[in-house]
């Protein structure tokens, strides 16, 4: 586990500096000129002289606000309140009494040189060594952590695929799963016809009305009214749905505008289904999306660099993205998640390389 190393707050950078000013909201849901913006790093706060608090919870793109006790909240622009008293100052090097410390977990003894072949992250970039680290992390956190998945339907259209996901919630390597109708969908499709948009999930042989089972998997789970329902009937009996469920596993489905249904239990408020989401990315020390653009780039959007645990322990959060496409893990950088690890292959490879891999460090 990289070690956190704090600022020196004896440096005259820190000693020298202002506290932070707050302005008051004036209206609901609009934050006062001047307002911070938060970002994916820790960040320290000059509340009283010589005392720097850093933020427990925090998110990418939100306002801080001080509560009546003192108490640093990272607060989304609209919860803001009249009265709300909100962090002002753009600066981030300790100027105007805010201080983003971009670099808290880096080795600050590595160097490299100035010139040199494959610096970018590329389809010919070769990942053992990230294979390892990321078995190493998942036996870790199974324990000693939270893992957090963000699923695209790809990894469900493979039976193999399919079937070595459940196996990782089985053994304790899923402890919530965020996701939109469409892998719920095709996941219970499968359940149910063992098809996958009409084709079956091993052989890929078109079956004959195939275009109608994602239909027809919503419309009998509509029917019975919640996927729990459907596998206390004996409806679903396999799958990454049946396998969160029978293990208690939170699920969030967040809804999108092309839905087809949805599946019952989809969330069609999109700041619900931001909320719920975000209280399972709150809790996360690992974060693991594949083969989703929209939702690997809300969810790292919510998620911090860093996790402040009970006991005050610092601690890196671990993001990571699985795409075949360069731009889908570029673009999620390009979105502020400035800390994301990416591996690029095929999505349903790598869930059953991931499987059969601590499988067998379980096993030898």
């Amino acid at each position: 586990m990289p070690e956190y190393h704090p600022p020196d707050f004896s440096d005259p950078l820190f000693a020298e500096a202002p506290l932070v000013a707050f302005r008051e909201v004036a209206k609901a849901g609009v934050a006062p000129e001047g307002y911070h913006a938060t970002s994916v790093f820790p960040e320290y706060f000059h509340v009283e002289p010589g005392r720097w608090e850093l933020l427990r919870e925090s998110r990418m793109d939100c306002v801080v606000v001080q509560r009546p006790d003192g108490c640093l909240d990272v607060v989304e622009f609209r919860r803001l309140q009249p009265g709300d008293r909100v962090a002002v100052g753009r600066g981030e090097n300790a100027e105007e009494g805010i201080y983003v410390h971009a670099d808290a977990f880096q080795d600050m003894s590595a160097t490299g040189d100035k010139f040199a072949f494959r610096t970018r992250l590329t389809r010919e970039t070769s990942f053992s060594i990230d294979y390892d680290e990321f078995y190493d992390l998942l036996s870790y956190e199974r324990d000693h952590g939270t893992i957090v998945w963000v699923l695209g339907p790809a990894v469900v259209f493979d039976q193999d695929a399919r079937s070595a996901f459940a196996s990782l919630i089985r053994h304790g390597y899923v402890h919530a799963l965020l996701a939109g109708n469409a892998l719920a969908t095709h996941d219970l499709e499968g359940a149910l016809f063992g098809t996958a948009l009409g084709q079956e999930i091993y052989s890929k042989r078109s079956v004959p009305l195939g275009h109608y089972h994602h239909l027809d998997a919503i419309n009998r789970l509509r029917e019975v009214g919640s996927i729990e329902e459907a596998i206390r009937r004996g409806m679903v009996k396999d799958g990454v749905m049946h396998a969160a469920v029978s293990q208690g596993i939170p699920v969030v489905l967040a809804g999108s505008i092309r839905d087809d249904g949805p599946l019952p239990g989809v969330i069609a408020d999109a700041y619900e289904a931001q909320d719920r989401m975000r209280d399972q990315v709150r809790r996360a020390t690992t974060i693991v999306a594949l083969a989703t653009q929209l939702h690997a780039i809300a969810t790292g959007n919510m998620a911090p660099s860093y996790r402040v645990l009970e006991d005050g322990t610092v601690r890196p959060v671990f993001f990571y993205t699985v795409d075949m496409s360069e731009f889908a893990v570029q673009k999620l950088a390009n979105r502020g998640s400035l800390t994301a690890r990416s591996i690029l292959t095929n999505v349903q490879d790598f869930v059953v390389t991931v499987e059969r891999g601590l499988r067998r460090r379980e096993e030898g």
